[in-house]
């Protein structure tokens, strides 16, 4: 009882102050399996601009909770370990930083952006047709969309 009560103060407090509503974590946990040469950067990205898109910040370095001081800026942290594609972007911090930033000089593809929240939100996988049919291969079931509706009967 008490942790419930201390949580409760907690959220009342958060959304006070931040001039927000509801759970601190509302909806439930989303992800998607993702082929990583072709999309990581791209959901590095999409991540990043998330506060920007949602009006809170203007620029993702503005945003407390974002990676992008530590992959822009070369900002030190212990809490982010680097993927392998984005360290393949400069071979020391400067250059590689400036490589990222050069990615956010331009926009998403809307039909990229469109893709990934595809996926995230129907926790499918997010890749080309072969690595989508590696997936359904192995799991044994869909990784992408379907048409709307039942499957049609053989008859």
């Amino acid at each position: 009882m008490l942790m419930k009560g201390l949580g409760q103060r907690y959220v009342q407090y958060i959304n006070r102050t931040y001039r927000r509503s509801g759970t601190l974590w509302e909806g439930r946990f989303r992800s998607c399996l993702m082929q990583e040469e072709s999309y990581v950067l791209a959901c590095y990205r999409y991540i990043e601009m998330n506060p920007v898109r949602a009006g809170m910040v203007e620029h993702p370095a503005e945003y407390r909770w974002s990676s992008y001081r530590v992959n822009a800026q070369a900002e030190q942290s212990a809490l982010i370990k680097q993927h392998s594609l984005y360290q393949a972007l400069g071979e020391a911090d400067g250059p590689r930083a400036e490589s990222y930033r050069e990615l956010f000089r331009h926009q998403l593809e809307p039909g990229l952006v469109d893709q990934i929240r595809s996926a995230t939100n129907g926790n499918y996988a997010l890749g080309n047709a072969r690595f989508t049919a590696e997936v359904e291969s192995m799991l044994g079931r869909r990784a992408t969309s379907g048409k709307p509706g039942r499957p049609k009967q053989n008859l």
